[in-house]
């Protein structure tokens, strides 16, 4: 979903602008460095999944647990996104989503690793092939779930979506990270995606979090 940082666009449109500017990037062919192919995040068996992830848009947290990682990962988020409440909204949604009761396990470290590596956590990234946001969910899901398309612009709604199309990709290959990235990035056969966020993950967590020990399979 990225083409290089040297060719990185970075929009500030307002939320009014945003339908308008995925086409005119889709047209230009402008984004970021590793830009998803059409197919990807299409499974139809994801439908359901990321819909009930917007509506159960809950936040369960251990109060000591959440202190704790906002303060690990608050003063590294600093360099990526400079504005204090933008950082700790991030970090909440990453938090809850990968503490949900009953939910398959989902490495925090690896959500920040997608975004880093998607969308250097600019929620206003919008790539070459439309995908949007800061995990970079593409442009037909607000449709599919009665949204505006200008929510995926939004940190939690765009977390939640991402979130869940990962879990997904992850619950379909068995845990293989590797794999599951491929899928979520619509470039199967690729490594080159999948070998930089498991670079990222390293840098924010490691490959063990949530006892992921294979993750590099």
């Amino acid at each position: 979903m990225r083409r290089s940082h040297s060719s990185r666009t970075v929009w500030a449109a307002k939320p009014a602008r945003l339908a308008l500017a995925t086409l005119t990037l889709a047209l230009l062919g402008a984004g970021w460095a590793a830009p998803a192919h059409a197919y990807g995040q299409r499974d139809p068996a994801l439908a359901p999944i990321v819909k009930k992830a917007i509506s159960h848009a809950q936040c369960f947290m251990d109060r000591f647990d959440a202190a704790v990682w906002y303060t690990l990962m608050e003063p590294r988020l600093v360099r990526y996104v400079p504005k204090p409440a933008e950082r700790l909204s991030i970090l909440k949604q990453v938090y809850c989503v990968t503490h949900e009761p009953g939910a398959a396990r989902l490495p925090p470290g690896l959500v920040l690793a997608v975004m880093q590596v998607e969308s250097d956590f600019n929620r206003w990234a919008v790539s070459s092939s439309g995908a949007v946001g800061l995990m970079q969910v593409m442009p037909f899901w607000p449709e599919h779930l009665g949204m505006k398309g200008y929510q995926l612009v939004g940190v939690a709604p765009n977390i939640r979506m991402g979130c869940a199309i990962l879990r997904y990709y992850l619950g379909v290959t068995h845990d293989n990270v590797r794999l599951a990235l491929e899928e979520y990035n619509g470039s199967v056969g690729h490594h080159h995606y999948p070998d930089r966020v498991l670079i990222a993950w390293e840098n924010w967590n490691g490959a063990d979090d949530l006892g992921f020990a294979d993750a590099k399979r």
